[in-house]
């Protein structure tokens, strides 16, 4: 599989975790909330990606079996290469240990229904949050 990076929905109940990315001249989607995750690095698998970069972000390590939705998708940067994103969920104490690192500019625990809504989200995630969540809501309602 030739993917390019994954992100991720973490699900704690009917919110989820979210980033507001930074505004600097030249970054894609400059000052929009966004999602955890981001490029491969060197030859990991989609898992791994994602697991580094949410430990990276958001100071969470978390094993591998809490990313329970799958799906490719044509990555935003690059039509031609593939994005894995995965839905997972997160407990209350996990969401206590946030230490959220240098990237971006803040981070909230959103209403589902409030991300999927907001106008200054990254539009694609804001599509992608609506199909796992459509798919797999109710059970990340019972898992948290």
């Amino acid at each position: 599989m030739d993917f390019v990076g994954a992100k991720a929905a973490f699900f704690c109940g009917a919110s989820v975790l979210t980033c507001l990315r930074d505004d600097h001249p030249g970054l894609r989607w400059p000052g929009l909330w966004d999602l955890p995750g981001g490029g491969r690095e060197g030859a990991e698998g989609p898992e791994d990606c994602l697991l580094r970069e949410l430990e990276e972000e958001f100071g969470l390590a978390l094993p591998a079996d809490r990313l329970i939705w799958r799906r490719e998708f044509s990555s935003i940067m690059d039509a031609t290469k593939i994005s894995v994103f995965f839905g997972g969920y997160l407990t209350e104490d996990e969401i206590g240990a946030i230490r959220f690192g240098d990237e971006g500019q803040g981070w909230e625990l959103m209403p589902v229904t409030a991300f999927l809504d907001h106008d200054r989200a990254v539009p694609e995630m804001r599509r992608r949050v609506g199909i796992v969540w459509a798919e797999w809501g109710r059970e990340a309602v019972r898992l948290a």
